[in-house]
């Protein structure tokens, strides 16, 4: 948690364009970003536009082959409200933060898709996004309240219809009685291309984005995989109607907690989701596997018209293990004070390792949310401010004394009440 209260705002502290917001000199802060995913390289995005030299190192980058790919290279990367379909990130503060985190996100991507030359570069549009239900959705209270907070919540092209059932071909006797709809973002993973990071100089503070790398990085035995694969079809109108929106129906609506998740890309490539497997390690699963071979038959027995579909040549299963966390998603600065500087002399100072990982399937839906908070936490390292706990909104009170110092060191820098 950070007493920086500094807002992500496009055109001021954010630029779309090739190049920085605010270009760093020689006497600029240099910040160490540890993880090349959606996360790392979104913080990167952010602060370099704050006019930091920024360094990202990681073990493995976004590739273009046949192989494996990079998890955040493969997602859905449909912008979804908290909870996600897949169901995690259920515990109060992870939900607390989230929703703002989302959002701060929602109105960045949005702003993306509604330049035509930015969207078609980077790989963005708004789309339609359909959640379908087995029973009226007041029955389902966490889903009734959670469609309330997306109707108020300034997503566009809210409405509630059953008749979307019927508008996109959903088999009734798939059992979707109920539904609602809003434009949400999608990303082309493959497409998306993020800012190039500067030379490395001796870093002021250091960021976490490994994701399930945390394990073993910062310790914390709380992290855990998640998962996940998707079937890639060929989604140009030839075999069956093209698929413009997104389809699906979560996980605590769905039977025995298997999703479905449908998402057209912007290549006439269809994703047909989804699977959720916690603990699972291994990157094994074929298109002859039983729960591929299950997640596909409930897509199809939801969406009869997939029964036509060719698998995409290139790349036909898409898998990876998105990086979960128990408990709430991580956004704060190391607690332990360092005792050593970089160079191994004895010292006693706050640290200056900021973490930012655990976002499970969530990592593009809070990209820039989660940056926001980060550049607030580099701030406070730059001002030798102490670290705190991660908390939710309704413990982000600090002391009077604390907002003081803030006030004493940083100056027109606003602290959070």
């Amino acid at each position: 948690m950070s007493v920086v209260d500094q807002p992500l705002i496009l055109g001021e502290n954010l630029s779309l364009e090739p190049f920085p917001q605010q270009h760093p000199d020689a006497s600029s802060s240099t910040i160490l970003i540890v993880g090349g995913g959606v996360t790392g390289l979104i913080n990167a995005w952010v602060l370099l536009d704050r006019g930091y030299h920024v360094t990202v190192v990681s073990k493995e980058w976004a590739s273009f082959t046949d192989q494996q790919r990079l998890t955040s290279q493969i997602a859905g990367a449909l912008w979804e409200f908290p909870p996600a379909v897949c169901g995690q990130h259920t515990d109060i503060l992870s939900l607390k933060k989230s929703k703002h985190w989302c959002m701060v996100a929602y109105d960045i991507w949005a702003a993306i898709a509604s330049n035509a030359s930015l969207a078609a570069l980077a790989g963005v549009q708004m789309r339609a996004s359909n959640f379908f239900f087995p029973c009226p959705i007041e029955d389902l209270p966490a889903q009734h309240h959670k469609m309330k907070e997306i109707a108020n919540s300034g997503v566009h092209g809210f409405s509630r219809s059953a008749e979307s059932i019927h508008k996109h071909g959903i088999d009734p006797r798939y059992g979707a009685v109920d539904a609602y709809e809003h434009l949400a973002p999608v990303i082309d993973t493959d497409r998306s291309k993020n800012k190039n990071s500067s030379a490395a100089l001796q870093p002021t503070s250091i960021l976490n984005c490994t994701g399930l790398s945390a394990l073993s990085l910062a310790g914390d035995k709380t992290c855990y995989p998640l998962r996940g694969a998707l079937i890639r079809v060929v989604n140009d109108g030839t075999d069956f109607p093209k698929v413009e929106s997104s389809l699906a129906i979560t996980a605590d609506a769905a039977q025995d907690n298997e999703i479905v998740f449908i998402v057209p890309r912007n290549d006439n490539i269809l994703l047909i989701g989804g699977v959720a497997q916690p603990g699972r390690w291994d990157l094994d699963l074929t298109l002859e596997s039983p729960e591929i071979k299950r997640m596909r038959t409930r897509a199809e027995a939801f969406l009869p018209s997939l029964k036509h579909a060719r698998l995409d040549p290139e790349y036909p299963i898409a898998q990876g293990l998105r990086p979960a966390r128990e408990k709430n998603i991580r956004v704060e600065r190391e607690l332990r004070t360092r005792t050593v500087d970089l160079h191994g002399e004895p010292t006693e100072e706050a640290s200056r390792l900021i973490h930012d990982y655990g976002h499970g399937g969530s990592g593009w839906s809070l990209s820039f949310g989660c940056a926001a908070d980060v550049a607030n936490l580099v701030e406070d390292v730059l001002h030798n401010l102490p670290a705190s706990r991660m908390k939710g909104p309704e413990k982000a009170a600090v002391e009077d004394t604390r907002l003081a110092t803030v006030s004493e060191q940083s100056g027109p820098i606003r602290a959070r009440l």
